[in-house]
C-alpha cells in the first residue's frame, strides 16, 4: 500500500497537538500515565467514540491478533497493513500511539466505536470550458 492511500493519524483534528505535549513532556507517551492525562481519553474519545478504558473493556474475539500488544515500527507496519500511517512526519511511530492503538483497532475492525470522518478535499474547478469556448470562437473567426 502506497503512502498516498494511507489515512494518516496525525492529520486528524487534536492529534499533532497532543504529540508536541507529549515531546515537552514524555511522560505523556506513558501506558500508563493516561489517567493522568484526561485530554489522552477526550481526544480517542472525540476520534473514535471510545476512552482507553472503554476500549479495554471490549470483549475480544478469540482470533484477535494483540496488535495494539506491539510496539515501535512492528505496531507502525501493522497499522500501515490496514490503511493507517501511525508514523510522524520522520516516519517514527507517533509518541502517543500506545494510547491509540486499541481503540483505533477496534474502530478499524468495527468491533467498537467508530472511525472518524474526514471529508476528501475539494478538487480545485478547472478553467477547461473556457478554453473550449476560446478555441470555438476562434474556429468561427476562420
Amino acid at each position: 500500500m502506497t503512502n498516498s492511500t494511507l489515512r494518516r493519524l496525525i492529520d486528524l483534528p487534536g492529534v499533532d497537538d497532543l504529540e508536541l505535549k507529549a515531546l515537552m513532556k514524555p511522560r505523556y507517551a506513558d501506558p500508563d500515565a493516561r489517567d493522568e492525562f484526561p485530554e489522552i481519553d477526550a481526544l480517542t474519545s472525540a476520534l473514535f467514540g471510545l476512552t482507553g478504558d472503554e476500549a479495554e473493556a471490549v470483549a475480544l474475539p478469540s482470533d484477535w491478533d494483540d496488535i495494539h500488544r506491539l510496539s515501535g515500527a512492528d505496531l507502525a507496519e501493522a497499522f500501515e497493513a490496514l490503511g493507517w500511517d501511525v508514523t510522524d512526519k520522520r516516519r517514527k511511530p507517533l509518541r502517543l500511539l500506545p494510547h491509540y492503538a486499541l481503540p483505533l483497532a477496534l474502530a478499524i475492525r468495527g468491533l467498537a466505536g467508530e472511525l472518524p470522518f474526514v471529508a476528501e478535499p475539494d478538487h480545485p474547478t478547472t478553467g477547461w470550458g473556457s478554453s473550449l469556448a476560446a478555441d470555438a470562437a476562434r474556429f468561427r473567426k476562420r
